[in-house]
């Protein structure tokens, strides 16, 4: 007689949370400020405004445009600015900062209103094998959000796991 399968992973009751779900819809544009510096060093208030104008601003459409300055250079505050104002009629948002610093307030923006009731008392996997497009702070924010309400929170897949939080039992005597 054939020794039947029993998929034990499914009959466990993990929640199996892949933060790459969460990530950004929208396509990302970038536009480094670096690209517009005089010798890469100073920002020309008159070369920039000509440079601004003659960009393919409709490239950019329906697009979420990170705007920020890759170099040492020191940047005027009113440089992001023009920028955000040229790309306004095309681009769905304008996010000042590196594709780095937008996926980090990204992901915080998730977990702080992911909605906890549909993890309370369960045991969850977060996802931990994927593109690398989700930075680890976003799994310190739903570690830290989740350990709120859930029995306890794994990384990795479901058939493998490291445990990284236990409720402690609660003590009905």
């Amino acid at each position: 007689m054939a020794d039947i399968l029993i998929n034990r992973v499914a009959q466990s009751g993990l929640i199996t949370l892949d933060l790459e779900d969460y990530l950004p819809v929208d396509p990302l544009a970038q536009f480094d400020l670096k690209d517009y510096l005089f010798q890469g060093l100073i920002l020309r208030e008159k070369d920039f405004r000509e440079a601004l104008k003659q960009y393919p601003w409709e490239a950019l459409s329906g697009k979420i445009l990170l705007v920020y300055n890759s170099s040492d250079a020191i940047v005027p505050m009113w440089a992001y600015m023009l920028v955000a104002v040229h790309a306004a009629p095309y681009v769905k948002d304008v996010f000042q900062g590196a594709p780095d610093i937008f996926y980090d307030l990204w992901y915080k923006q998730v977990a702080d209103g992911i909605a906890l009731d549909a993890f309370a008392d369960k045991r969850v996997v977060i996802k931990g094998c994927g593109s690398g497009k989700v930075p680890a702070s976003a799994y310190a924010y739903f570690a830290f959000r989740l350990q709120a309400v859930c029995k306890s929170i794994m990384f990795g897949e479901p058939c493998s796991t490291v445990p990284i939080f236990k409720a402690p039992k609660s003590s009905e005597a």
